[in-house]
């Protein structure tokens, strides 16, 4: 697999998602006595910022709709503190790892170190959940600092995402609408799954048209298209700032590392496909 900034999403992002599909983490909210599923998301996946309020969870999540991340927050640290959140959190998903690659813990030896050293190189500034997260990673446990690490490393591709999305003019709805429009997540549930109205998805989406991103029917037209490339190309030059920590034979050790075990996660269909992650098959073509 080439050496690029995406490479490293590719084989980081699946060790990390478990904590949204694999059931034992998607109860965590109900566990804590949290009103569904999508409480216990929002509470942590900002657990790491504090007890937030949620205008700002819902500026640094930034695609979902601002009544969705309502409904939850602040009511969810009212029930659980977000330190209990971030305990359950990440035992849960190391647990969901271990069960689906009984090997990992040996690999961690390996793998802690440099994923370590990126984090901490990795500037901080303007990258709020990165930030968060990264002071998140001393974990005892093996398998939980290696889980913490990827999420480290997923949210800083994260931040910068949302960085680009905002200079290309675009709202979260907006985005999503977009996204969809090209075949990258799959539209039929996003709008739902993101909170948003079938008419502020319908304004999105007559917004895009009126910039000539999406066609009378919703698909991406050629410029839209070309954007969408844009914010990827964008985003994965500015996540390609964590590639610059390591010698470039020792990134690519750590690549290789971790092949095998997102191959495991993947066999496990733990992770399904098509999924509101935009994460592709790890075979799929990653541009140089």
């Amino acid at each position: 697999m080439e050496l690029h900034p995406r490479s490293l999403w590719l084989l980081t992002e699946p060790l990390h998602a478990v904590c949204y599909f694999d059931d034992h983490c998607r109860g965590m909210g109900k566990d804590l006595g949290l009103k569904g599923f999508w409480m216990g998301y929002f509470a942590a996946r900002t657990a790491p910022m504090g007890a937030l309020e949620p205008a700002a969870a819902t500026a640094v999540l930034g695609v979902f709709a601002p009544g969705m991340v309502a409904r939850a927050l602040p009511a969810a640290w009212s029930i659980v503190s977000p330190a209990h959140v971030l305990d359950e959190r990440g035992g849960r998903a190391a647990r969901a790892l271990r069960g689906i690659d009984p090997e990992l813990e040996g690999r961690t030896a390996e793998l802690l170190p440099p994923l370590q050293a990126i984090v901490d190189d990795a500037p901080g500034t303007a990258r709020p959940l990165f930030a968060a997260n990264r002071a998140l990673c001393d974990h005892a446990d093996p398998v939980e600092r290696l889980w913490q690490l990827v999420t480290a490393v997923r949210e800083f591709r994260g931040d910068a995402h949302l960085a680009v999305l905002a200079d290309e003019g675009l709202d979260g709805c907006e985005a999503l609408v977009l996204a969809a429009a090209c075949g990258r997540v799959p539209g039929d549930t996003m709008r739902q799954d993101r909170g948003w109205s079938e008419e502020e998805w319908a304004a999105a989406a007559d917004r895009l048209r009126a910039r000539d991103l999406v066609d009378a029917r919703g698909d991406a037209t050629e410029h839209g298209r070309r954007e969408r490339e844009r914010i990827e190309a964008a985003t994965d030059r500015l996540a390609g700032r964590l590639l610059r920590s390591l010698p470039e034979a020792q990134t690519a050790a750590m690549l290789h590392s971790l092949e095998p075990v997102v191959r495991r996660i993947l066999a496990a269909e733990v992770l399904p496909f098509p999924n509101p992650i935009g994460l592709p098959h790890l075979d799929e073509p990653v541009p140089h």
